[in-house]
């Protein structure tokens, strides 16, 4: 039997992945690696949505290639030739062929390549895992999406929407809470789409995650707005319950709507405005977490100002910042590209905005007392989440997994800071 070193980067989704991906290493009879220097094996889950992201990919699988490689992922479905470019012997496998994750290792450890980028019949709920967090349980409620960005790699590499039964992600979770997760991240490629496909809802399994008798906290992933109206209201009916945070992740993208059209979308500047004021008029203090990427090609300096105005009208509280890079295999990447040191100057006018907009929104939190969930180990501390997914931090000590009632005394635009209160 062999020792295993997994490492992954990227969304949630590729850390779900690689939680299962390590619970059938272990039911296989290998063992985790502590580090990538006493295994036998490596294993890497990739991520290739940026062109940063999938440039640090290549040097991971630079140092990782001197003993037996497996690359999964994204990277290893959407561009196998730049894995095999840098390392001509690691086996492959895509998101959603993880069901041969054993037959893979077996055969790389004695000197045999499989390339399995088709997907499995494998349903990515039920499956063994061992966690990244142990307070927390990422939950894969579908794979693949709906939509068709022009600028987007992850359809090519996770493809279409398949969303997993309510039933059997209702079960998952409720081991998730048995095994002591204290938080639940509900998570896809979309969530926005969950269900669209066997004839439910997003907001239905929310309202049935929630019913679970047991005390911990939802956090349902990133939707994109182009599905919202047809759910927002019963999805703000289905936030209404304390054990959901009172966090959206809507990734907007751009403020202007000839931008959108040109990523294809398929959502308006508006209907992310009409979004955050419906969530935010509902929750007296609620959390807006969105995306923007600059230097899309066919962005002018009018459309750059568009979204500019909208992030100062919507004032969103984290803006999850990009300068457009080309995916190989994606549309826009055909098209003509925007002056790299022009999409720096936009990407540093973005940068200053939204860090300024984020200290502003988090001054509100100064004076308020509450409960926090501490539920991450950082480098430095401990991380707690608040009822609207704010970042807390205390000078106290405290373990993850615990609850304190915190008086926030001060913040920065990352986060709140304060005591623990009597």
């Amino acid at each position: 039997m062999a020792r295993i070193w997994v490492e992954s980067y990227g969304c949630s989704a590729s850390f779900a992945d690689a939680e299962m991906i390590s619970g059938m290493i272990v039911n296989g009879g290998h063992t985790l690696a502590a580090n990538a220097k006493d295994s036998d094996l490596n294993l890497i889950v990739t991520c290739s949505v940026k062109d940063a992201t999938a440039n640090k990919m290549v040097n991971r699988i630079k140092r990782l290639k001197s003993k037996p490689l497996i690359v999964a992922g994204c990277l290893a479905k959407a561009e196998p030739k730049t894995v095999e470019k840098f390392s001509s012997g690691a086996s492959m496998m895509g998101p959603n062929s993880i069901g041969k994750t054993l037959q893979i290792i077996d055969h790389a450890l004695v000197g045999k390549r499989d390339v399995e980028p088709s997907d499995t019949d494998i349903t990515k709920t039920g499956l063994p895992k061992v966690r990244l967090n142990p307070v927390v349980g990422i939950v894969e409620i579908a794979s693949g999406c709906m939509s068709d960005c022009t600028f987007c790699q992850t359809k090519l590499a996770r493809g279409d929407l398949k969303s997993y039964r309510i039933g059997d992600i209702v079960r998952q979770v409720t081991e998730e809470v048995k095994d002591g997760c204290k938080e639940i991240w509900l998570t896809s490629t979309d969530n926005g789409c969950y269900g669209l496909d066997i004839g439910t809802t997003l907001p239905r399994l929310v309202e049935a995650v929630s019913s679970i008798p047991s005390d911990f906290m939802v956090r349902v992933g990133m939707m994109n707005p182009m599905y919202m109206p047809k759910i927002k209201d019963d999805l703000l009916k289905s936030f209404e319950s304390d054990k959901v945070y009172k966090f959206l992740h809507v990734p907007v993208q751009s403020g202007s709507d000839q931008v959108l059209h040109d990523m294809k979308r398929g959502h308006t500047e508006a209907t992310f405005r009409d979004l955050v004021k419906k969530f935010r008029k509902k929750f007296e203090k609620f959390t807006v977490s969105t995306d923007v990427i600059v230097g899309f090609p066919t962005e002018t300096e009018s459309d750059f100002e568009k979204t500019l105005s909208l992030i100062k009208e919507t004032r969103p509280d984290v803006v999850n910042l990009s300068r457009y890079s080309q995916r190989p295999g994606t549309k826009a990447s055909e098209m003509t590209q925007i002056d790299v040191s022009e999409v720096k100057r936009r990407s540093k006018i973005v940068f200053d905005l939204m860090n300024h907009i984020a200290t502003e929104n988090n001054e509100k939190w100064v004076g308020w007392q509450g409960d926090v969930l501490f539920n991450e180990q950082t480098d430095e501390q401990v991380r707690g989440r608040n009822f609207a997914y704010k970042s807390v931090f205390v000078e106290d000590a405290v373990k993850v997994g615990q609850k304190k009632q915190v008086r926030i005394t001060r913040v920065t635009n990352h986060g709140l800071y304060g005591v623990i209160a009597s």
